[in-house]
């Protein structure tokens, strides 16, 4: 039962982070590049005030996942990589840290291209 739980604090929270972003779609003039933008920048301010971190121990991959997790993850690399070696570390960090799921996501679409014919919606 303890799984429940967990699902449903990762549903709660991604789910709120998800809908906010649906608002700004909705209620305002902001492009959805401006505000996936937004997301990543707002991640990595909330993960330097130390506010992301617990939320991330909270809600898991109801965290980690949307885009506030991607801007979470470039701040906590830059932060560990400074710490190992100097300024040096802000400019190499953040890649670093993302180099991983970058990786993966350049494979995979890769994957799809070559699986999959794409053609115009109309």
């Amino acid at each position: 039962m303890e799984w429940v739980i967990t699902f449903g604090k990762a549903f709660l929270v991604g789910g709120l982070l998800c809908a906010i972003g649906q608002i700004f779609i909705d209620k305002t003039k902001l492009t959805p590049a401006r505000i996936l933008v937004g997301y990543v920048v707002m991640g990595v301010l909330l993960s330097a005030l130390g506010v992301y971190g617990p939320l991330v121990s909270f809600a898991g991959a109801g965290a980690t996942v949307p885009l506030t997790g991607f801007g979470h993850l470039l701040a906590t690399g830059v932060q560990k990589a400074v710490a190992e070696r100097g300024l040096l570390g802000a400019l190499t960090g953040g890649l670093t840290a993302a180099a991983a799921g970058i990786t993966a996501a350049m494979i995979f679409g890769l994957l799809t291209a070559l699986l999959f014919t794409p053609g115009d919606k109309s």
